[in-house]
């Protein structure tokens, strides 16, 4: 008697290639948010150290950067490695695309916040005026806050949550408005007066620039779900005469 066996479905080797290509391309993908948390502590802990001077603070977000120039590395050669031995198609090739153009705001991300810890040092041990102090927490606060969301928006693919971010950046620009303006009225006009003034204003703008960085991320995530290239207004319709 014939034993009643069922035939095994055909095995097909692509699919094996193709679940791999899936499962780095996912790894990738939760790595750079992983990235973007080591960057966000950056924001924190660089914020911290200016507003309280604490010295030692600067000295982790140092060692924190090259852990993410490590970091962000391996992540972008895994990258050439999927474009290289992999045939990426439609959004798997938008999403490696963005990936390496995510990778690079967030490296400037991190470099910026390694600026804003070393001005630390350089006005350490003068004690910032309330209001100025008040609106670099401010700054910190919503550079984190934009971050966060602009990771968010990459994590679900949300393209909403990404097109809100260029109006969200419309409240850092406003803060770096109004601590120029408290820096003029606060500080004086003598030598370290203006010495502190330029460091001040440099650390506003590179708050700003933080901000900047989260908005392009958003325009990658963007690019990702909808396939229109960044600074490209997508073509007219042409309306014909009836």
């Amino acid at each position: 008697m014939a034993d009643n066996l069922e035939t095994p479905p055909e095995h097909h080797p692509e699919h094996d290639v193709r679940r791999s290509f899936d499962e780095q391309l996912t790894d990738l993908k939760s790595d750079v948010i992983r990235l973007a948390a080591m960057v966000g502590e950056s924001i924190g802990a660089g914020t911290q150290a200016l507003l309280d001077g604490e010295l030692n603070v600067v000295q982790e977000v140092l060692a924190n950067d090259d852990a993410v120039d490590e970091f962000e590395h391996d992540i972008e050669m895994r990258a050439y490695g999927l474009f290289a031995l992999q045939q990426p198609m439609a959004v798997d090739l938008r999403t490696l695309l963005a990936i390496l153009r995510i990778l690079h705001e967030l490296e400037l991300t991190g470099d910026l916040m390694v600026t804003v810890a070393k001005a630390a040092r350089r006005i350490y041990p003068t004690e910032l005026p309330p209001r100025i102090r008040g609106l670099i927490e401010r700054m910190g606060t919503q550079a984190s806050r934009q971050l966060q969301l602009a990771v968010d928006a990459f994590a679900d693919n949300d393209q909403s949550l990404a097109a809100a971010l260029p109006d969200m950046d419309d409240v850092m620009d406003d803060l770096q408005k109004e601590l120029f303006r408290a820096i003029f009225s606060a500080l004086t006009p003598d030598e370290a007066g203006l010495q502190m003034a330029v460091q001040l204003a440099l650390i506003g703008r590179y708050y700003e620039r933080v901000a900047d960085h989260a908005v392009g991320i958003g325009v990658w995530t963007r690019f990702i779900v909808t396939g229109e290239l960044p600074g490209r207004e997508p073509p007219a319709a042409v309306v014909t005469a009836t």
